[in-house]
């Protein structure tokens, strides 16, 4: 891999990597407050026997409002929400809990991620499934049947979320150390007792009606806010002797402009290069990063139209540099 001399404006973003207890606060404030209010409201209109479409949309709202608490979760990962560490990982677990994320499982594959996005000898852990032309035209017919189902919108975004957070994430991965397992069975553990509890109260019937639609809702958008932010035509990919970190931040991650509403409830997630950049810079500063630093704003900026596209896009071809269709691919190959 090449060592070479990072650009000297890459020091810029030091001055943005420090965490701001005061605005962490604030942000589980106006996030946590809003949150519990939905719920009670959702509970009130359950116990008052109200049709289910006076309860839905306000869980549609709290699924949004769990995807800013899963940014949070994120932030806490990296250790830059707030100034403690302590508290990171306090904060990590319970918001760990409220979007049924075990912290450190996910930390762990999370950081593989950032150390190895766009490096094509380096795929398979915290990133989406993506094979390259030419190994999906070497693979055997079960291994390609297996990568179309998992590469169709329905299964990705659909069927994916409740598999990933009702199903995988309740178990720990095989490379897993000690301390990720750990935080599987204990976040497991304090599941098993939040839903009993609720599940008393409420009646389990009652229950799901609320917490599956809100699980339902943050798991598509958090899928694919990330799906896109790594999966569109122009990204970057490349053979490990030739991987480069700030290339593949720059190139292999976008900057999803969305409107400012959704940009709030997304938690700035959307300005993923500089995130990539810079890990420990809190969701709270990358606006103004942006901002401060021209060279942040040349990375591919993708709109919500455009993104749609992405859905289309499953292999990387790498004589063109791009990722292309299965309807690509078959021109491509007849």
């Amino acid at each position: 891999m090449p060592q070479d001399k990072k650009p000297s404006w890459v020091n810029k973003l030091a001055e943005f990597n420090k965490a701001d207890n005061r605005k962490a606060a604030w942000q589980l404030a106006n996030t946590l407050i809003p949150y519990f209010a939905l719920w009670a409201m959702m509970i009130f209109t359950v116990k008052q026997g109200w049709s289910y479409w006076t309860t839905l949309p306000l869980a549609i709202l709290t699924g949004l409002l769990t995807v800013r608490l899963f940014i949070f979760f994120h932030d806490c990962c990296h250790e830059s929400f707030f100034t403690s560490r302590k508290a990171n990982r306090m904060v990590g677990y319970i918001t760990g809990v409220l979007t049924f994320s075990p912290f450190e499982e996910w930390r762990r594959a999370h950081n593989v991620h950032h150390a190895s996005a766009g490096d094509l000898d380096r795929r398979g852990t915290g990133d989406v499934w993506t094979m390259t032309v030419k190994e999906y035209q070497n693979a055997p017919r079960s291994t390609r049947l297996k990568y179309r189902i998992y590469r169709n919108p329905f299964v990705m975004f659909v069927l994916g979320p409740a598999f990933l957070f009702l199903v995988s994430m309740r178990f720990p991965q095989k490379d897993s150390g000690k301390k990720e397992r750990r935080s599987v069975w204990i976040t497991n553990l304090l599941l098993i007792m939040l839903v009993s509890v609720m599940g008393w109260a409420l009646g389990v019937s009652d229950y799901l009606k609320i917490q599956l639609p809100i699980l339902f809702v943050a798991g598509s958008v958090g899928i694919w806010l990330f799906y896109v932010q790594h999966q569109f035509e122009e990204v970057y990919w490349s053979h490990h002797e030739n991987w480069d970190a700030v290339a593949a931040a720059l190139k292999g991650s976008s900057y999803y402009k969305l409107p400012k509403v959704l940009q709030w409830l997304t938690g700035n997630i959307g300005l993923h290069h500089i995130h990539h950049l810079r890990p420990r810079i809190p969701n709270y500063h990358l606006q103004a990063c942006y901002r401060a630093i021209p060279e942040m704003q040349q990375a591919p900026e993708i709109t919500f139209g455009k993104s749609l596209k992405s859905m289309f896009l499953n292999l990387w071809d790498e004589e063109t540099k791009r990722l292309i269709s299965f309807r690509q691919y078959r021109l491509k190959t007849t």
